[in-house]
């Protein structure tokens, strides 16, 4: 398994932290937090989870990709391929032995697993208090028909994949007729009320990059349509936001148990700040574009802080 480019300078004559990021391909973000953690004295190993395994006659129960027989000191989750339910569920898997095995796992299985289902992410988010869109989850068509046409007098609904990312497969719902059939959805019907972020023809919504109970960054997305992702064609604005965007955003983050998270708020017509999703492995390159902030040493700097605290616990305990 080939280093990161940064990874053999990252590695400095004796003992140093070795980090694991799990990355799909080592991109731009996988760069950039492996030259931070460099930065800070750390070495960077990049692993494919599809490459690990659960055998019980290793010394630790997994192999991880690229550790040989050691484990790594920390692992950041950068990306994970999709596959069947299976092979993703083995994944988490490890991510999971990784986290009892007592590695710092950044976001660890529990909270990828409860971003990844929005579903979960909306009753997390409603049962913490926290405004979101009213949200519904079914498997039947006729149950998903009669949602439509019991709450579509009072506006349109969204119709989001229950897995996805980066505004695919997004659909406004405003009849019954609308919804598509069960194939198309996977068997699951996630329907959301729509809040528009729409004034004077221009959609808008918020990014805000949570680590460590902390804004970040954060920026506006605005776009002619209402689906206003980055890869969809939203421009990222920088935006200073107000306390309670800051507040929603952080109690959205802790609401998943996320370490680090991208959290998407959208104001509606009234002007009340409601939290849509929250991203476990959430990309910033658009985001970096309007921010000063450098926002892998940001990242890098607190889990190396993290580690460094689990070591002074451990040792005290």
């Amino acid at each position: 398994m080939p280093h990161l480019p940064e990874a053999k300078a990252a590695r400095p004559a004796g003992p140093c932290p070795l980090v694991g990021l799990v990355v799909d391909r080592v991109d731009w973000h996988a760069r950039e937090l492996a030259r931070a953690l460099r930065h800070l004295g750390a070495g960077t190993i990049p692993v494919r989870l599809q490459r690990c395994e659960l055998t019980t006659r290793s010394a630790f129960g997994v192999r991880i990709d690229g550790f040989a027989e050691r484990l790594p000191d920390a692992v950041m989750v950068r990306s994970m391929s999709g596959g069947t339910f299976e092979a993703v569920t083995l994944r988490l898997g490890i991510l999971h032995a990784l986290r009892e095995l007592g590695v710092t796992v950044w976001n660890d299985a529990r909270a990828i697993e409860r971003c990844v289902d929005k579903s979960t992410t909306s009753f997390l988010l409603a049962r913490a208090g926290i405004p979101t869109p009213p949200t519904w989850a079914v498997e039947s068509p006729e149950a998903a028909r009669g949602i439509v046409h019991r709450e579509a007098s009072e506006g349109p609904l969204v119709l989001k994949p229950l897995f996805g990312s980066q505004g695919r497969g997004l659909r406004l719902i405003r009849a019954p007729a609308d919804l598509p059939a069960p194939g198309e959805v996977a068997g699951v019907y996630y329907l959301q009320r729509f809040v528009a972020g729409e004034r004077d023809g221009v959609f808008s919504d918020f990014r805000v990059l949570v680590c460590q109970g902390r804004v970040v960054a954060a920026m506006a997305r605005h776009g002619v349509n209402w689906i206003t992702n980055v890869k969809r064609g939203g421009r990222p604005m920088a935006a200073v936001i107000d306390r309670e965007l800051a507040d929603l955003a952080v109690r959205a983050a802790a609401a998943v148990g996320a370490d680090f998270a991208g959290v998407d708020l959208i104001c509606g017509a009234a002007g009340r700040p409601t939290v849509l999703e929250v991203n476990s492995m959430p990309a910033w390159a658009g985001l970096q574009k309007v921010t000063p902030t450098r926002i892998a040493s940001v990242l890098a700097a607190d889990l190396m802080a993290a580690l460094d605290g689990r070591k002074v616990r451990g040792a005290t305990a």
